[in-house]
């Protein structure tokens, strides 16, 4: 089992998966910097579709 960690701030989720999980547009909502993130997780890996508004004014 691993962490998954938010692909904004790099900080650990209370997520977890295990090395056969698959995700399709989970929301991901990270308690440290209080933002969510749709992402797909397919083989550990985390692919974030949808990118928080606020980064993307940056």
């Amino acid at each position: 089992m691993e962490w998954v960690y938010c692909p904004i701030c790099k900080n650990k989720t209370r997520i977890k998966i295990r090395k056969d999980t698959e995700l399709m547009n989970f929301p991901l909502f990270c308690p440290k910097c209080k933002q969510e993130s749709i992402i797909n997780i397919v083989n550990q890996k985390i692919t974030v579709i949808e990118p928080d508004a606020k980064t993307q004014s940056r």
